[in-house]
């Protein structure tokens, strides 16, 4: 009997270990996001894809401040060039394609982020910040006074991406579900690809930054190319995010490059978990959600909103995803010393 019950103590610390794991959580999380549109409506389908598009947007982010430790307040200016980008190599009238002008959408955001990060990036601290500010601003008023993007007004996509293969419609993004699956999976692609990168022998040399840049440097290596590259994956992903969220709503103007986009992306990274992939994802949703439901219940809903990330940030100092973790491990200390006191009593017997 005591071996048994050891047995059973011990195979539910496992399950216990693999679901405490980020990626055990992310697993079932996007099984859940594939058939939430069998029971979801358009409404809800069009909302989640939102968020999916968003969070795409918070992993780049997080790739910067939360494993590079660089906090940038002008990430949005390849979140709007993304989207631009679209909007430029897209016929007036006939659906875009999507094997081209994806790929140009992320090349101009990289591009754009190689440029800038070679400046901004020969600062640190308040100095990065400010300059990144100061550059975003740059290019938002080019965009808001120019009339080649429409000005304030914006510009408008008349269709989807055209997703064909030899000839062949792989996928009409036209319609909701399909678009919805399209997100996930570009979502699912940036987390696995984010993951194995950061996993690597350059997301740990980017830790190292973080934690001490003047130790690496000492060690040999060249902090500078290394914050570079990073600079222009985030930028590069950034510009992914922008990309579909202009092909969702058919519609980009410059507060895609505004400073308040880069602000919003940066409480949704605070508010998931800095350093945590899982955390950008589950910052987003909880901030997006939370707009949605406190915009309904009340026209106050961002003094309450304010209040709710206030005490958030001040209980979960290490985000939400900090939370769950911490909670995990309470349990876990929990469930040891009730399987070493019943090992106790048996042996005692």
């Amino acid at each position: 009997m005591a071996a048994r019950g050891a047995f059973w103590e011990s195979g539910l610390m496992m399950v216990q270990k693999f679901v405490r794991s980020p990626d055990a959580l992310a697993l079932i999380a996007f099984g859940c996001l594939l058939m939430f549109p069998f029971f979801g409506g358009d409404f809800y389908i069009q909302l989640v894809t939102k968020i999916m598009i968003l969070s795409i947007f918070a992993m780049s982010l997080n790739l910067l401040v939360g494993f590079t430790g660089l906090v940038s307040l002008g990430h949005a200016t390849f979140y709007g060039l993304g989207a631009y980008a679209l909007v430029f190599s897209s016929p007036q009238y006939d659906p875009p394609n999507f094997w081209l002008t994806l790929p140009v959408s992320m090349l101009a955001a990289g591009a754009a982020a190689l440029i800038i990060g070679t400046f901004v990036l020969r600062t640190s601290g308040v100095y990065f910040i400010m300059v990144t500010l100061a550059f975003a601003q740059m290019v938002y008023y080019i965009f808001h006074d120019g009339k080649f993007s429409g000005g304030s007004d914006g510009v408008y996509i008349y269709a989807k991406p055209e997703l064909r293969l030899f000839g062949f419609d792989l996928l009409n993004l036209e319609k909701t579900f399909n678009f919805y699956i399209m997100a996930l999976v570009a979502m699912a692609l940036c987390y696995g690809a984010l993951r194995v990168m950061l996993h690597s022998l350059f997301g740990r040399t980017l830790l190292g930054i973080r934690t001490n840049e003047r130790r690496m440097l000492s060690l040999g290596y060249a902090t500078f190319r290394y914050k570079l590259v990073s600079f222009v994956i985030a930028g590069a992903f950034a510009g992914l995010s922008g990309y579909l969220s202009a092909a969702q709503f058919g519609f980009v103007n410059p507060s895609f490059l505004g400073w308040h986009q880069s602000a919003q992306v940066l409480m949704m990274v605070i508010l998931g978990g800095m350093g945590t992939l899982p955390g950008a994802i589950l910052g987003t949703f909880s901030l997006v959600l939370l707009q949605e439901f406190l915009s309904e219940l009340t026209k106050h809903w961002l003094l309450l909103m304010g209040g709710i990330i206030i005490l958030a940030v001040i209980k979960l100092p290490h985000g939400l995803a900090g939370g769950f973790t911490a909670l995990f491990s309470t349990r876990e200390r929990t469930l040891t010393k009730t399987a070493a006191s019943t090992r106790e009593r048996t042996s005692a017997t």
